[in-house]
């Protein structure tokens, strides 16, 4: 494997989450630190790459049923490092003229930005640098690409269990929300100790160890970040559970532990 050239502002001595979540999906921007505490993580929970490849699947289905039921704009909030086919690739390949702006406040994924500057010849693709405790500059910024007067798809993958409770993490979201026209939509995955607690315990020390805190949550704390949203049948669901008719199996996803929750919501 080529390793990626170090950017400046790039630290490549700490791993990182969104590196590590690279590693995990098999992509090439990763470096040795983080496939260290990769594997150190797979130590504990050896489906872990699964689990990363199904959280990626749950999206391309999720943005794929919305395209399909007439939403156009996607803010996709914590995009992390790009992996084909992206979030813009399943909205653009049902609706040519669908608008998506990604937000990341990480530089690694800053690095790749152009790369998701392609516009098609009705839609636009668009990046935001910015952290997600900041929704003001992300609506700002956000809004020369999003018509925020319409409904927008708001996602947060995979993110959520980054922010703690002190970070304000539910008021964050309801803020965002807050900012969006009813017919919007909620796309959560967020990582839950309800079932491995102890394997939870241990994975979120190593990340702590790194250069993040894990906060997972149970599936009362994440049904709150939909308070007032109407779900998107089945609801809360687990592993492959929501519309899998609308993607391509994960290979190992029968026998995956259950990690996380996923649903879609809309704003009534």
């Amino acid at each position: 494997m080529t390793e990626p050239t170090p950017s400046p502002y790039i630290d490549t001595t700490r791993p990182h989450p969104a590196r590590m979540y690279d590693w995990f999906l098999g992509g090439k921007d990763n470096y040795p630190v983080d496939e260290e505490m990769g594997r150190k993580v797979l130590a504990i929970e050896p489906n872990v790459p699964v689990l990363a490849r199904m959280n990626r699947e749950f999206m391309r289905r999720a943005t794929r049923w919305l395209a399909s039921r007439g939403i156009r704009q996607f803010l996709d909030i914590g995009t992390g490092i790009p992996t084909a086919p992206n979030l813009h690739q399943i909205a653009q390949g049902v609706a040519p003229d669908a608008r998506i702006v990604y937000c990341d406040n990480d530089p690694i994924v800053l690095a790749h930005a152009e790369a998701l500057l392609r516009s098609t010849p009705e839609g636009a693709v668009d990046y935001v640098q910015a952290d997600i405790r900041d929704s003001a500059t992300i609506i700002e910024r956000a809004s020369k690409t999003l018509d925020f007067g319409k409904p927008v798809a708001l996602s947060l993958i995979a993110l959520l269990h980054f922010l703690s409770d002190e970070d304000g993490a539910h008021d964050i979201v309801s803020g965002l929300l807050s900012r969006l026209v009813p017919g919007s939509y909620l796309v959560i995955t967020h990582g839950t100790h309800d079932f491995q607690p102890k394997d939870a315990q241990q994975v979120g020390s190593l990340y702590k160890s790194g250069s993040a805190s894990l906060h997972t949550r149970t599936r009362a704390d994440y049904e709150k970040f939909f308070a007032g949203l109407e779900f998107v049948e089945p609801g809360i669901v687990t592993g492959d559970n929501w519309h899998p008719e609308m993607g391509t199996p994960v290979p190992g996803a029968e026998n995956a532990v259950k990690a996380g929750y996923l649903a879609v919501a809309r704003k009534p």
